[in-house]
């Protein structure tokens, strides 16, 4: 028999980690609805919103605010309700507490004081988008909220050019457009991807085709609401290519910094793990030089 929260008892706290729906009320889970009514308290991100859920499936507990400003000083005294014997549940304003939203220092703070952190699982906004993308989902990475500014974006994007794995990231609307102009930077305009919008509500749609097209498209017609963006990962013969690129480009600032063929290469080789001789003599092709041992 499943284990069920319960009102404060003294046999321990302990801290349920709530997904709530992402867009479609319906969506949460009757343990959800079950653990959010048994137990003491609910830690949420806004007590609004989550009242509105609360209201609709006619729960009662009562609600404190959590969220990232004011998670410092409200974590302690968490843990100190979950010490004395409270059982607690954290939620966020949608999907999976601490994945791109508030909850992480709790979790972790109840860890350490040895106390249970149980989850009740749900919706996920990274799991939903993968499921319908149409992109591989062996492997993947989340990336949630990149840098809004223009540099520090292009930076961080330029970073996971050669990551191999579909890449997962969230994008506000006013910012969709500019942050696939980057990626397309980044990884080029033929790269596979996926833009899906407003996921699991009234207007949930999927976009998909290269990050040329889909930028495009939003140029031509702005997208509204909360997004998710897949993109595929980079292939074995692109990050081979880069590779080569990469080392030329490298070869060339080494021999105008003032280091000879030879000197160049043998830096170089201890970058690249790749023999010494070898490097050197793409080095001679790459540059067209002859070997003055020849």
């Amino acid at each position: 028999m499943a284990e069920r929260a319960t009102k404060q008892t003294g046999d321990g706290g302990i801290l349920y980690v709530v997904a709530t729906p992402i867009g479609n009320p319906d969506d949460i889970s009757a343990r959800a609805i079950r653990t959010l009514a048994e137990v003491s308290l609910i830690a949420c991100e806004d007590t609004r919103r989550t009242g509105q859920l609360l209201a609709r499936h006619q729960i009662a507990t009562p609600t404190i605010s959590h969220f990232d400003h004011n998670e410092d000083r409200r974590v302690p005294d968490l843990v100190a309700r979950l010490k004395a014997g409270e059982k607690i549940a954290l939620v966020t304003d949608a999907g999976t507490p601490a994945i791109s939203d508030p909850g992480f220092r709790l979790v972790r703070a109840a860890l350490d004081a040895d106390l249970r952190v149980i989850a009740v699982p749900g919706p996920s906004a990274v799991i939903a988008a993968l499921s319908i993308a149409g992109i591989p989902t062996d492997r993947f990475t989340f990336e949630g909220f990149i840098p809004s500014r223009d540099t520090a974006r292009q930076k961080a994007l330029d970073g996971l050019r050669r990551e191999p794995r579909t890449m997962v990231f969230y994008e506000a609307s006013r910012r969709l457009a500019d942050t696939l102009s980057a990626m397309v930077s980044a990884f080029g305009e033929s790269r596979d991807s996926a833009v899906i919008s407003e996921i699991t509500k009234t207007y949930d749609r999927t976009a998909r085709g290269t990050l040329g097209d889909l930028q495009r498209r939003v140029r031509a017609t702005p997208a509204l609401g909360e997004h998710v963006i897949v993109v595929a990962g980079a292939s074995q013969a692109s990050n081979a290519e880069t590779v080569a690129l990469d080392a030329d480009e490298a070869l060339k600032v080494l021999r105008e910094a003032g280091l000879g063929l030879k000197q160049a290469s043998t830096v170089l080789a201890r970058l690249t793990g790749k023999g010494r001789r070898e490097v050197y003599q793409q080095a001679l092709k790459s540059s067209g030089e002859e070997d003055p041992q020849d």
